[in-house]
């Protein structure tokens, strides 16, 4: 998942961002490389600091063949780069922190490595993320992304129902992207991925993130570590009974213990959601 350390202290810190930068060879290949960087603050603090890469399914399953219709994935520059869910006929929401000034939509899609004859490829006429988004603390990594053409709806494409309430603890839910699928090497899969997880309750996901989790945000996952999102997934769905419930947006490494997943809380969104969609 796309992680960032934290930083935490008090009258003298240090600030640990553990940066990734991803590069695509092309949509198969793709190369991580690490940096480190340390700095002292005098704030007393706790931030999470989300990677400009993607997330991936660590020890999932291969989805069967588009039960997933609403699955999108973002390219930039013809690079693999991020997930998204189709909510209409013209918009998808994604993660904010997988903005960048150009962005095309690929729909439809399973194998990646195929000509499936089910794909839609559609370039986004504009990114919208929440004004209330922090790069800093990762608090509403939420996007909506328009299309630059409505999306022609068939079997392999549909949409998903926003969440108009917010999942408890314990419910099952979905998580599905093309992200990297080791933890400790880079390989990215050709087929979608499928991860069912547990949503933990807000006490186990603040004793495993402490002052990092608000209140648009909600961990699922397993606290014994294991499996999980990674990169390649972030802005992917979480989907609960049908219905879309989260944003894949950030993580202490991936499938690490006592770090599970985070996401944006898709429920908080609603009525920002039909504002920007009604005014544009």
């Amino acid at each position: 998942m796309n992680f960032l350390c934290t930083r935490q202290g008090n009258i003298s810190a240090s600030l640990f961002l553990s940066l990734r930068f991803k590069s695509c060879l092309n949509s198969l290949i793709c190369t991580v490389a690490f940096h480190v960087l340390t700095v002292s603050t005098s704030a007393s603090v706790h931030m999470a600091f989300p990677l400009e890469d993607d997330d991936k399914i660590i020890n999932g399953y291969e989805c069967p063949r588009h039960s997933q219709p609403w699955q999108a994935f973002l390219t930039t520059n013809n690079k693999r780069w991020c997930g998204a869910a189709l909510i209409n006929e013209w918009w998808l929401v994604s993660a904010a922190h997988c903005y960048k000034p150009t962005l095309a939509v690929h729909l439809g899609e399973h194998n990646l490595s195929e000509v499936e004859g089910s794909e839609q490829h559609i370039k986004v006429a504009k990114a919208i993320k929440h004004p209330g988004y922090s790069p800093w603390t990762a608090d509403n990594d939420f996007m909506l992304i328009k299309l630059q053409r409505p999306v022609q709806f068939n079997e392999y494409i549909q949409p998903i129902q926003l969440a108009n309430s917010c999942a408890p603890a314990g419910s099952q839910c979905l998580v599905s992207g093309w992200g990297n699928l080791k933890i400790s090497e880079v390989q990215y899969p050709d087929v979608l991925q499928c991860l069912q997880v547990p949503i933990l309750s807000d006490a186990t996901c603040r004793q495993a993130y402490k002052n990092q989790i608000t209140s648009n945000m909600f961990c699922a996952g397993f606290m014994e570590g294991g499996r999980d999102s990674c990169q390649g997934d972030s802005g992917g769905p979480l989907v609960c009974d049908g219905v879309l419930q989260g944003v894949v947006s950030w993580g202490d490494e991936c499938a690490k213990a006592n770090a599970p997943g985070v996401y944006a809380k898709v429920c908080n969104y609603n009525a920002w959601v039909a504002e920007i969609i009604g005014k544009n």
